[in-house]
């Protein structure tokens, strides 16, 4: 997820939704040891977040057990070691997976060995520059409602470079000995987006493509058509529970609400 610019020349870029933050609180540092939570969803998915960056910027990260190795749906900011404060994900070999390059998404994903990603984004996860994962000029202390310990600083924050060691496509499998989640290539919000479904269980994680919040499309690498296109192809999935990129997780009725609700909109304008 990304926000849309607002303001004058010297302001904060903001989402006009983002209800800003009281600066004061936000001088506040938070202990690496309190940065994350965790809560446990069901089919032995776990949600990890980071609760001190507000709602509309705070990634969900996802973390799924299988019986030879789990799998990491993104990483989040990576401004606390995740490996060091969340033991969960060093329990057995873990397989960083990249629903998408932006920097909500990726700053963990250098301290995991296997990192997955879509061909088309390899080389922003290989160089995480500012620009290329949004961080400039979206990362800024008004996104914390804490600040993450010292000595993080907004105004240098930057992506370590992970470079994939396997690279995804459209039909590929992400195999965890009993799991196997289908990759489906959902480009629209970025170039290299995508949802991982495990059909036994009907359990899909959307990344940005979609969830229950608002939708991000004006990325400096959206493409409208794109974004239809997946919007179309994740309609009918036969989902019993969609973990998103952002916001709440939901179940089928919802999903098909929230598509359907988007398409007419995109047909209607």
């Amino acid at each position: 997820m990304i926000a849309a610019a607002q303001g004058g020349v010297n302001s904060t870029p903001v989402h006009p939704l983002f209800p800003g933050a009281i600066l004061a609180s936000m001088n506040r540092r938070i202990a690496a040891a309190d940065w994350y939570r965790t809560e446990t969803m069901g089919d032995d998915v776990t949600l990890i977040s980071e609760p001190w960056i507000e709602t509309f910027y705070r990634c969900n990260i996802w973390h799924v057990r299988g019986r030879d190795r789990d799998m990491l749906v993104d990483s989040g900011m990576g401004v606390v070691s995740l490996r060091e404060h969340v033991t969960l994900v060093t329990e057995k070999p873990c397989l960083a997976v990249t629903s998408h390059t932006h920097f909500d998404h990726i700053g963990a994903h250098h301290e995991f060995p296997e990192r997955l990603v879509h061909s088309a984004e390899a080389d922003i996860l290989a160089n995480p520059t500012r620009v290329a994962t949004l961080a400039d000029p979206y990362v800024s202390d008004e996104i914390f409602t804490g600040l993450p310990p010292e000595p993080y600083s907004s105004t240098t924050y930057a992506v370590t470079a992970a470079p994939a060691t396997r690279l995804l496509e459209d039909g590929d499998h992400v195999d965890l000995g009993d799991r196997h989640f289908e990759v489906i290539h959902t480009p629209g919000h970025s170039p290299g987006g995508i949802a991982l479904f495990e059909l036994a269980t009907g359990v899909l994680f959307s990344g940005d493509i979609v969830y229950d919040g608002p939708l991000i499309e004006d990325t400096y690498h959206s493409n409208p058509a794109d974004y239809y296109r997946s919007m179309v192809r994740l309609l009918d999935l036969p989902v019993s529970i969609v973990h998103g990129g952002h916001f709440p997780s939901y179940g089928r009725e919802r999903h098909r609400e929230i598509v359907l609700s988007w398409l007419a909109e995109k047909d209607a304008g």
